[in-house]
């Protein structure tokens, strides 16, 4: 993580002697100080234009639409506004990412209230970065305070009550994730000029009493993209027409990320930079408050939590409910006085942790969801009349400002709650009854790596597995696993991301209903009921991926390489792209490897050292770098000949093609299952990749590639006559998740639907109760168990039973085909999350992965995605097994 910071003013006097960490006396009267708003703007009803530019606008507010200002506070001093730096008021134009970034250097550099830190960089380069905004005798002493905020859930027992009166309290502010819901940026840049320009009481009060940080962006790529476009297809007066070109952004828009994810489900998987940035932030300060400012519908008015109450995450505590239910009782305040409709309680929940409204609520800290109806342009027409891009940023950051004003009239409550609930994590854990999860790493042994870094990046303490221990039938030795004790302070975190859920209060999730860590990354692991103390050997530094080797030096004849590692198709692609050429073996054998007998499993990679094109010596150094770098096993062997099954020339070990990859994208494919899959091959496993965009499909030189991927989507407008020449021609189609409808529907793929008659189901409901019992049937993400034909070349490498990820509700029969069917769900396919008795009836012994011959070509039909969000692990090797293996079909 890269950090840079403007030093504070040398004239900034250094910190008095103190007895005591943080003075107390006189802040009281500061608590009843903050945010009474002035006399607000009024909304005419009818075809008003809401957010229209009134007369008499606030000084020292550059927004376009009356904005109040809280009573008592005045702009002025050295800091530029908004409108000094960009020459526009705030909601006349879409700010683009690096003018957001250099007005927030301006102001750190012009206030000493404010210091801008960078926290990593965006895929394409853009910084990403907050603003620590806070008083500046608490600048002068910002990592004491930090340190002693650390303390509540480090040591809460060292932490008294009187302590917690004197101390700041932390608050984390998020604004748009999703790059199109600009409307959030927009009001940081306000938030920011408000707190290091104003003048009075109620910004004396938030300055003292609170450490502000501000991210203003959370997605810059997504935001540069729809802010080009918004900016770009706007003519001199603003068009309100929903229809009009600048309300319709091309695909995939500007909500995703460079690789079009959704970053607000990435707040637990950490898979990109984005998130693993503003996390580590997190993590740095554990905030006593986070907030998350989003947009939804343009039909809709204002939403902030609590969310729906019976669909709260059971790991977290009431009383952080109670809190959030508290805080809303400011923001409705302050948006009744400006008239503002809003709605809390209803279409949002706080379920999944990995959202950033609710990611905090398992560690201490409230997390607050913000959604504004969006304009995405300056003007859209609603029923509600014109709503503006200005009226928007006007509610994000009057909630911005009601924030605040809670955060520092409820100050010492919200530092009790996240002292209190760190001091009960042993008490919490010694009443659950999983006392800790021990975990192998002598299968996978990356995944299980990559595991236990993630958690570590979660604050949660990993320790080698000191003795050996049997558990749910299986044996774990000793330096061949770790152990995860709950008892930690990260307690309720551990249990919520690790154990399976199958019980639920409600059948209706606005995300996933689970993503249980051990079965994405595809590890083998146990639950523990005892006293793991005894286990524990030493805690593990920072994990970082090894165990690659090569066991027997430099060949004489061939190399093997087992494909029982992650990264073992991007050790294959490095050796083709050198042009080195691997066969594969079909069947078990077994090898002479420096004297002794070795087993190897069918999918075992076979390199010759004699190869038309490379010396011998390039082989072996290639082989060496695969070693180091994708942490696999490689062993030498000085003949052809096994000692047992087929020999190394077998006619049934063929010779593998270099995969020559097309992923269709474009109007008709789903953004998110096609850059799941565009990040695994490209960011992660260094393999190029073709985007090519369906309507181009007709017209394209398909000759290029040998494997289409249709990662998912309806995929209409895809040329089906064209397609089906170049499969019956010899190519292979990776199909995934409603694409295997696509593939059903142009007769490439004999597949049976097995359909779900969901209207029999809700037959004789009443009207108020019809969307909730259509939404019970809905599989909105849940795990599933499904069983294997290990011997098939798409599940090499995989044990007979493995866990998927489950969205949507097709499901096929398998076919009567033999060698067609890979995989089949189990009798009881659900593992953990949501599924109606009728769904999961309607997927048990259907089909999960069909491979089939097509003429000379191949397709793998997958109906899950098994690039889930990109932390899916234990089922991206199928994918590739797909990719890699599909030519011998």
């Amino acid at each position: 993580m890269t950090t840079t910071s403007r030093p504070l003013p040398s004239a900034t006097p250094a910190p008095s002697p103190i007895t005591h960490p943080f003075p107390i006396a006189g802040r009281s009267a500061r608590h009843a100080v903050l945010g009474l708003l002035v006399a607000a703007a009024g909304l005419a009803g009818g075809g008003a234009r809401l957010g229209a530019q009134e007369p008499g606008a606030a000084p020292g507010l550059p927004i376009a639409i009356e904005t109040p200002v809280p009573a008592g506070v005045t702009y002025g001093g050295d800091v530029p506004s908004p409108l000094d730096v960009l020459g526009y008021r705030i909601g006349e134009r879409h700010t683009l990412p690096h003018e957001v970034v250099d007005y927030f250097r301006r102001v750190a550099a012009s206030s000493p209230r404010v210091v801008v830190e960078e926290h990593g960089r965006t895929y394409e380069g853009r910084p990403l970065i907050h603003a620590i905004v806070t008083s500046p005798a608490n600048h002068a002493r910002l990592e004491e305070i930090r340190r002693a905020n650390l303390r509540l859930s480090d040591a809460p027992e060292t932490v008294s009550d009187a302590e917690l009166a004197g101390m700041p309290a932390v608050a984390y502010m998020n604004y748009s994730i999703h790059g199109n819901e600009a409307s959030g940026t927009e009001a940081s840049l306000l938030t920011l000029y408000h707190l290091a320009a104003g003048q009075g009481g109620p910004v004396d009060a938030v300055l003292e009493d609170v450490v502000v940080i501000i991210n203003p962006m959370l997605n810059p790529d997504g935001r540069d993209r729809f802010t080009d476009w918004a900016n770009r297809n706007r003519g001199g007066v603003p068009v309100a027409d929903p229809q009009d070109r600048e309300h319709d952004e091309a695909w995939p828009g500007g909500r995703t990320n460079h690789y079009w994810f959704d970053l607000n489900r990435d707040w637990l998987p950490l898979v990109h930079p984005e998130s693993r940035g503003r996390v580590a932030v997190y993590h740095r300060w554990r905030p006593q408050v986070l907030t998350d400012y989003h947009e939804m519908g343009s039909e809709n008015t204002y939403f902030f939590m609590p969310g729906h109450a019976g669909r709260t995450n059971p790991f977290t505590p009431a009383i952080n409910q109670a809190l959030t239910a508290e805080m809303a009782t400011y923001h409705a305040r302050l948006l009744d006085r400006i008239g503002s409709l809003y709605y809390t309680a209803e279409g949002y929940d706080d379920f999944y942790y990995g959202k950033g409204s609710t990611f905090p609520d398992v560690q201490g800290t409230v997390g607050i969801l913000f959604e504004q109806a969006s304009s995405r342009a300056l003007e859209r027409e609603t029923q509600n009349g014109v709503l503006t891009y200005a009226f928007t940023i006007r509610n994000q950051f009057t909630a911005s400002l009601s924030t605040l004003e809670a955060t520092v009239a409820m100050r010492e409550r919200l530092l009790r709650y996240q002292r209190d609930f760190y001091a009960e994590a042993d008490g919490w854990a010694r009443s659950h009854p999983v006392k800790g999860y021990v975990v192998s790493v002598s299968g996978d042994r990356t995944r299980a790596q990559a595991l236990a870094a993630l958690l570590q990046s979660h604050r949660v303490d990993v320790y080698d597995l000191a003795r050996d221990v049997e558990a749910d039938g299986v044996r774990f030795r000793a330096g061949e696993a770790y152990v995860v004790p709950v008892a930690q302070p990260q307690a309720r975190f551990i249990a919520s991301v690790m154990e399976p859920m199958t019980e639920f209060e409600d059948s209706l999730f606005y995300d996933v209903s689970t993503w249980t860590l051990p079965l994405a990354y595809g590890v083998r692991y146990a639950e523990l009921d005892g006293d793991p103390r005894r286990l524990l050997g030493q805690p593990l530094p920072p994990v970082a991926a090894d165990g690659g080797a090569l066991v027997g030096g430099e060949a004489a004849y061939a190399y093997l390489m087992p494909w029982d590692r992650y990264f073992a198709p991007r050790a294959l692609y490095r050796l083709q792209a050198a042009g080195i050429l691997a066969r594969v073996m079909t069947s078990s054998f077994s090898a002479d490897v420096a004297g002794r007998v070795v087993e190897f499993a069918p999918g075992t990679i076979v390199v010759p050292v004699i190869q038309p094109d490379v010396d011998a010596a390039a082989v072996h150094g290639a082989v060496v770098e695969a070693v180091g770098a994708d942490q696999v096993r490689v062993y030498a062997t000085g003949t052809g000949l096994t000692a047992g099954g087929y020999d190394l020339g077998s006619r049934s070990a063929g010779v593998l093609e270099r995969p020559r990859i097309a992923l269709l994208t474009g109007e008709g494919t789903s953004s998110y299952d096609a850059g799941a899959t565009w990040h695994l091959l490209s960011e992660r496993f260094r393999i190029p990749v073709s985007l090519l965009d369906v309507g181009a499909v007709g017209d394209a030189e398909l000759g290029r590639y040998n494997t289409l991927v249709l990662a998912g989507g309806s995929y209409r407008g895809l040329d089906a006559d064209a397609v089906r020449r170049w499969v019956r021609g010899g190519g292979r189609i990776v199909a995934m998740g409603d694409a295997v409808a696509w593939l059903d529907g142009a007769e490439l793929l004999d597949a049976e639907p097995r359909p779900l008659d969901v209207d029999s189901l809700v037959a004789g409901k009443a009207w108020a109760d019809l969307q909730d019992a259509r939404g019970a049937q809905v599989i909105g993400g849940a795990i599933l168990r499904v069983l294997l034909d290990t011997t098939h070349p798409v599940a090499y490498g995989y044990d007979e039973t493995v866990a998927v990820f489950r969205q949507g509700e097709h499901a096929y029969e398998i076919t009567d085909r033999p060698g067609t069917t890979v995989g089949v769900y189990a009798p009881a396919p659900v593992v953990s999350g949501y599924a109606s008795a009728p769904r999961r009836q309607q997927l048990a012994g259907s089909a999960a992965v069909i491979a089939e011959r097509v003429g000379r070509g191949a397709i793998v039909a997958f109906m899950d995605q098994p690039n889930f969000r990109g932390f899916w692990y234990g089922t991206n090797g199928l994918f590739l097994n797909a990719v890699f293996f599909g030519g011998i079909l």
